[in-house]
């Protein structure tokens, strides 16, 4: 196309479709939590989020492969990209945000900083700790014993570290147009993310049947499975993106320069690393 030309996409159904898949899934999964319910409502969701990605990422492979992009496009994505990136940042802040009162404020508040004579008289056993093994409200029963940072954590995350480093390497090498090794270093990468996901069923396996760590053990079980279970999500999102960019890879797609697609996996890779670093310290280790 002309420098100066702009493809404006036709009208799609993909982002109102992929709105209600991901609806029907937070609705099937609110039921679910609450009345023990809901469980079809939320593979409808799931299966029907997998099939907007599959026939969105067609589509727009299709357009791509079709010379509708042009620079002024390339900048657009780029941009886009960064602002999603940016919300992700938010969204996790949010839940990081929570963890951070809930240490630093509420359970002292609770122990008696600020308003002894209330919480004295309210919970005077009460001990202010993390992890909060016992909730002041003893309907609640809290987790029976926490992981150790030092078994399935760290073994997660030095999965993901070496995942960032087996995907910079795949970059690098398709950036001089050796897709060969590209192929092979992206294939490890994508294996690695399949690896921490198994990594992390069975660490909630673990957390349900052995530790008493569940969704209804008081505070800690609420942060660890919101914050450990959003960011399970990403790396299984991000695991199918970097599966569809190595069958790209392989049917000859992508140059030397024009990858970008390739390249905004790798941005949302890295910063789903970035984000466990910050799990495995705040919700592991401290």
């Amino acid at each position: 196309m002309s420098s100066g030309s702009y493809y404006v996409p036709a009208s799609s159904r993909w982002p109102v479709l992929g709105s209600v898949a991901l609806g029907a899934m937070m609705v099937g999964t609110g039921i679910k939590l609450v009345y023990d319910t809901g469980l079809p409502l939320v593979l409808i969701g799931v299966v029907g989020i997998l099939a907007v990605m599959g026939l969105w990422f067609r589509d727009v492979i299709s357009e791509s492969r079709g010379g509708l992009y042009d620079e002024q496009m390339d900048r657009s994505f780029r941009w886009g990209m960064g602002w999603f990136i940016f919300s992700e940042v938010m969204f996790f802040a949010a839940f990081f945000g929570a963890l951070f009162y809930v240490r630093m404020f509420a359970i002292p508040w609770l122990g008696g900083e600020g308003a002894k004579g209330v919480s004295a008289l309210l919970w005077p056993d009460f001990v202010a700790t993390w992890p909060l093994l016992n909730p002041p409200d003893s309907s609640i029963a809290g987790p029976e014993q926490v992981f150790s940072p030092w078994q399935l954590p760290l073994v997660n995350t030095l999965i993901l570290i070496t995942s960032s480093i087996t995907l910079t390497v795949a970059h690098e090498a398709l950036k001089v147009g050796d897709r060969k090794t590209c192929r092979n270093w992206l294939t490890g990468t994508v294996l690695l993310g399949c690896c921490f996901i198994m990594i992390q069923g069975v660490e909630y396996y673990e957390a349900y049947a052995h530790y008493g760590i569940t969704l209804e053990a008081g505070i800690f079980g609420a942060t660890f499975f919101i914050l450990t279970g959003f960011h399970g999500v990403h790396v299984i999102i991000g695991t199918l993106i970097l599966a569809t960019m190595l069958v790209r890879i392989i049917k000859g797609h992508f140059g030397d320069e024009n990858h970008f697609g390739f390249e905004a996996s790798c941005w949302y890779w890295h910063f789903v690393d970035v984000v466990w670093v910050g799990l495995f310290i705040f919700v592991y280790v401290l």
